[in-house]
């Protein structure tokens, strides 16, 4: 490993292969097992990424996302792809659509991105996605959530690790700097693709970095990144044991929470996974959730009081519009659909069942939870509501909607440092 993690020396095979090793359990590497899937856009972090992979093992895949939104785009990615292949790293070109540029074009971008990465590796059967995040995207990835008042968690920056439903995101490089990266390809003898974006000073992580680097703060920013996720890591544990004894997150989609309400880190993981949400809502908001104790709204969650003990349900306004019912339809980002292969497509719907479900197909629970139950729909008629065991054709008796909110409650991630080294190497100034 690097003196510390800012040093400017090219990363050393070993290094990479010592951290990779860390951060398994990993499939041996046989071409008879689902490869391990790489993100890559063609920039120095990610191409980096690739050529110290292909050192690691032989078994890959490159996934390479066109965005669309520089007209020079569709011809990087292609270029990528070559340069996958020519280091024997085999590449898929993928394309997104409809992304427009305008207000918070960063974070649809990303969402996009990460949703057609996740869809790929379902498709050739990855279990990991390995991601270019570097030690300085760590660092400013902290400062910007100091300045936005983060809480403790959101200091703890990027997961080392995070379990997706369907992937595990692993992200190996937070321990090197972005300039080792580019010295790495460049002993290397390779060249990468420079997006003009990272240099434009109207985004805020653009200006962030420029600041980090005329203060030199990334190692103090980097010590408090490990302490806050060795704390994390802690907290998810605990947070994990409490919610085995007092609460019942349901296949329905909604969360039994039991007489009283739990503490703010807990009910923020709730929300979170209710709601289908990838970050949970700000700190200050559930803390007068908490104080306020009544019914309430809040990151498109319903908080409600029935039969003296308290619930989490999916606001009704707040729920995606229907979608194709295809298999492995995602619907609402919290419901996974399965059909029979005799009904799958043919105009059908997913969307929320709505009101109207007589009092006999509810088991007892109040319409307004069940409004919010995937349904599935033909011509503007409810056909079949999987939760309720009920379907107004037998073919749809199969039919399945699996609740896969797309972060865990408790959080599954590694953070902090993997094997605790880099701990004590926080606190030491950089070698000159």
């Amino acid at each position: 490993m690097p003196d510390h993690p800012f040093s400017d020396a090219p990363v050393p095979p070993a290094a990479f292969l010592a951290r990779i090793d860390q951060l398994g359990p990993w499939l041996p590497d046989d071409p008879a097992l689902p490869p391990v899937g790489l993100a890559v856009s063609g920039g120095g972090d990610s191409l980096c990424l690739a050529w110290l992979a292909r050192q690691w093992r032989k078994h890959l895949l490159a996934f390479v996302v066109d965005h669309g939104l520089r007209a020079e785009s569709a011809e990087e990615a292609r270029l990528t792809v070559q340069r996958l292949e020519a280091m024997g790293v085999p590449a898929r070109l993928l394309t997104l659509s409809g992304l427009t540029k305008g207000p918070g074009i960063a974070e649809r971008a990303r969402q996009a991105r990460y949703a057609i990465l996740a869809q790929a590796c379902r498709e050739a059967g990855c279990l990991d996605l390995l991601l270019g995040h570097q030690a300085d995207d760590q660092v400013e990835t902290i400062r910007m959530r100091q300045e936005s008042g983060s809480g403790p968690e959101g200091l703890a920056g990027m997961g080392w690790v995070t379990a997706l439903p369907d992937v595990r995101l692993v992200r190996p490089l937070l321990g090197f700097s972005r300039q080792a990266l580019r010295n790495t390809l460049r002993q290397a003898g390779l060249v990468w693709v420079d997006d003009p974006s990272n240099e434009d000073l109207r985004a805020t992580r653009v200006r962030v970095r420029h600041d980090l680097q005329g203060q030199d703060t990334r190692q103090t920013l980097w010590k408090i990144g490990i302490e806050a996720g060795t704390a994390r890591m802690q907290r998810d544990a605990a947070r994990a044991e409490s919610l085995a004894r007092r609460v019942s997150l349901r296949p329905e989609g909604w969360a039994c929470l039991g007489p009283e309400l739990p503490d703010a880190e807990i009910l923020s993981g709730l929300i979170r996974a209710v709601g289908g949400l990838i970050y949970p809502p700000p700190p200050a908001a559930v803390a007068r959730l908490l104080t306020a104790g009544q019914d309430a709204t809040l990151a498109g969650v319903h908080l409600v009081r029935w039969r003296a003990e308290w619930f989490l349900v999916r606001e009704v306004a707040a729920m995606s519009a229907p979608v194709p019912a295809e298999a492995g339809a995602m619907w609402d980002n919290r419901f996974e659909c399965w059909l029979p292969s005799v009904v799958s497509g043919g105009g059908m719907l997913i969307g929320a069942a709505g009101p109207g479900l007589e009092r006999t197909l509810r088991g007892g629970w109040p319409a307004r939870f069940c409004a919010t139950l995937p349904a599935l729909w033909r011509d503007g008629q409810r056909v079949a509501v999987p939760h309720l065991g009920w379907w107004a054709e037998e073919t749809l008796k199969e039919a399945q909607c699996v609740f896969r909110p797309p972060v865990s409650v408790t959080g599954s991630g590694v953070y902090g440092c993997p094997d605790g080294n880099e701990a004590a190497e926080a606190g030491r100034a950089p070698d000159m």
